[in-house]
């Protein structure tokens, strides 16, 4: 089994794939002050929560966009399995053009979702990952990587609203039952959920003009499912482009 891992600012998704297929996915909190050993067992513990045992793992990939831990995860990998994992990062393959001003900038969770987006629909393609950060990418026909937009996250913008103000207080994220709140905690969330819906279907309008053609759009990233929900133009729920991606940079690497 490939253990792919994906290491974000607020979580750490785990996906574990037999015959290119997912077979589990699991988070677990990122928190870049534990030790390689700590994170060993918790991988451990994670994957016979699945009913898998260590033995099952034969190879690993990781990206993260959080450098204390690359090192951290990497060894956890080789002390609960006994392999080297691969890194995204610079020297792998990728089979994708990056068309940025400083392409090393680019993060590896983006390179992973845009090559998955390609490689399964194909291209132009409008990618967006809505995790900590909601990114917008584009790939052009070619699978090149051609520029991304970067706005704060679902959770950050709640986050930022009790945090930011004096009396407003922290409320669930859901979906509330109209856009016009009629208490406190609706009149957050409406803000929050239909405030980004409405954000998204905007800003695609704003990148198909700059880009001078419709884009199909794939969406993905742990807040994707609520929000697309809720947008108005025509948006392609693939949750796992970013494990997906993964196995496919394995594989091109292996």
């Amino acid at each position: 089994m490939l253990l792919a891992v994906d290491i974000g600012n607020t979580n750490i998704c785990l996906g574990g794939f037999e015959g290119g297929e997912i077979v589990f996915v699991a988070r677990l909190a990122t928190n870049a002050s534990l030790t390689a050993d700590e994170y060993a067992c918790k991988l451990l513990e994670t994957l016979l929560l699945h009913g898998k045992e260590r033995t099952c793992v034969d190879g690993a990939i990781v990206s993260s966009v959080v450098p204390p831990l690359n090192a951290v995860m990497k060894n956890a990998i080789r002390i609960a399995f006994g392999i080297d994992s691969l890194a995204v990062g610079p020297g792998i393959k990728t089979g994708m053009m990056i068309h940025c001003d400083n392409p090393a900038s680019v993060g590896a969770d983006l390179i992973c979702a845009c090559v998955a987006a390609h490689r399964i629909y194909g291209g132009p393609a409008l990618v967006i990952d809505m995790g900590t950060a909601t990114k917008m990418m584009v790939v052009d026909e070619r699978g090149a990587f051609v520029g991304v937009s970067i706005i704060p996250g679902v959770s950050m913008g709640l986050r930022a609203l009790s945090e930011g103000t004096a009396q407003l207080p922290q409320v669930s994220l859901d979906v509330p039952a109209s856009v016009i709140g009629k208490n406190t905690a609706d009149c957050m969330k409406s803000g929050v959920i239909f405030g980004n819906a409405s954000m998204l279907d905007g800003m695609i309008d704003r990148f198909c003009e700059a880009y001078g053609k419709k884009l199909p759009v794939y969406a993905t990233g742990g807040a994707s499912p609520m929000i697309i929900g809720c947008c108005k133009q025509n948006i392609t729920l693939d949750e796992h482009l970013v494990l997906k991606g993964l196995h496919f940079l394995y594989q091109k690497n292996k």
